[in-house]
């Protein structure tokens, strides 16, 4: 799950764009039984919200129809202004037949209301309301609303051709109204000697971050015997993976001891897309999320060449075998890659030179950090 930003306000993700598929296909089928004898009914779809909605809605609705569209105003920012104002009426011959209203959200009822009035002179067969979104906390008149997609608390929504000032319409799910993010949590990525330990050391002095290393993590709570930390020993002692669900657990106590920081660096995790998936539900339960992850870029043959470099001096056995150096790689950049798509699929991922004097990449990377 994700956080955006729309002009000043933030959105968190909501209803996903396979829930809303699946609430569609819902709402044809039913439709479509009830109209079954019907000749040619006439959709109408309420300008602007619903114009995704009627474009998806008829696209799986099989039988012969037709739509068009009336355009009406009820809100101004976040609230409804209770005030309806008709901009585009009707003007088709609508004398015996059956109607059906495809509307995005009804909330207060105004402009159901708005819609009885319009079509109560049209000598209509008959008129049915079907909308995807229902707000049953503020509903506050006593019309009929023959088709319920989705019955949502009183929260303001954006995305799926709902907007807030203008803005959002284009997103393909929902996202719902939430606080500012207080704090700044980083993913900090970098193949192995990269120097990720020592830029982080800097960061989080320099932004009043906590740095979660995951391996210091892992070693003191092995170290200490914790209960996760013998459980987690126990898969490594039988030569087994971690669970993801383990890691995890110990990630959100780590956080837990720190209610009061500002933010986090998260060093070594997430590793895994199950692993990101995990942390941003986490992070979302507090409000919060992921605001960028930052991945120091180093040519391969260079590191290598450094990290020789350092198995001689610190006699580190994994340091001075070139094949399993290149394999440590070949994990990395396999999962990697596999972050990169996630984060960069919410417009969180930022690749930074990792070439140069410490002082000189930790200048790039506070490059990014000052935009987050």
């Amino acid at each position: 799950m994700s956080i955006i930003k729309l002009h000043d306000k933030y959105f968190k993700s909501y209803i996903s764009a396979q829930k809303i598929d699946e609430t569609i296909k819902n709402l044809v089928n039913q439709i479509s039984e009830d109209l079954k004898d019907e000749d040619t009914p006439l959709f109408i779809g309420i300008l602007n919200g619903s114009f995704m909605f009627v474009a998806d809605f008829v696209k799986k609705y099989h039988a012969n129809c037709e739509v068009s569209f009336v355009k009406l105003a009820s809100y101004e920012g976040t609230n409804s202004t209770g005030a309806i104002k008709q901009l585009v009426g009707i003007n088709e011959n609508l004398e015996g037949r059956t109607v059906v209203i495809l509307e995005d959200i009804i909330d207060t009822g105004n402009t159901l209301q708005e819609i009885y009035k319009i079509f109560e002179n049209k000598n209509l067969k008959q008129l049915k309301i079907a909308t995807l979104f229902f707000k049953p906390d503020v509903f506050k008149k006593e019309l009929p609303i023959d088709y319920i997609g989705l019955s949502i608390p009183d929260k303001f929504i954006v995305g799926y051709g709902l907007d807030y000032d203008g803005i959002g319409r284009n997103l393909e799910s929902i996202y719902q109204l939430t606080k500012e993010q207080n704090m700044k949590n980083i993913v900090l990525f970098g193949p192995p000697g990269a120097g990720k330990g020592t830029q982080a050391d800097v960061l989080k002095e320099k932004y009043n971050l906590k740095h979660i290393s995951t391996g210091d993590v892992f070693r003191y709570n092995i170290k200490n015997e914790t209960e996760l930390g013998l459980l987690a020993k126990s898969y490594m002692d039988n030569g087994d993976l971690v669970p993801d669900e383990v890691t995890i657990d110990m990630l959100k106590a780590e956080v837990e001891k720190n209610p009061d920081a500002k933010g986090f660096i998260f060093d070594g995790f997430p590793r895994t897309e199950s692993q990101a998936k995990a942390l941003d539900a986490f992070l979302e339960e507090k409000g919060e999320g992921i605001n960028g992850m930052v991945a120091l870029e180093v040519p391969e043959d260079l590191l290598v060449e450094r990290l020789l470099g350092r198995g001689k001096v610190s006699g580190r056995a994994d340091d001075q075998d070139e094949s399993k150096i290149r394999n440590r790689f070949n994990e990395y950049n396999t999962k990697t890659a596999i972050l990169k798509d996630y984060y960069q699929a919410q417009n969180k991922y930022f690749a930074v030179n990792g070439v140069g004097s410490i002082s000189e990449i930790t200048e790039n990377l506070c490059q990014v950090f000052d935009k987050l």
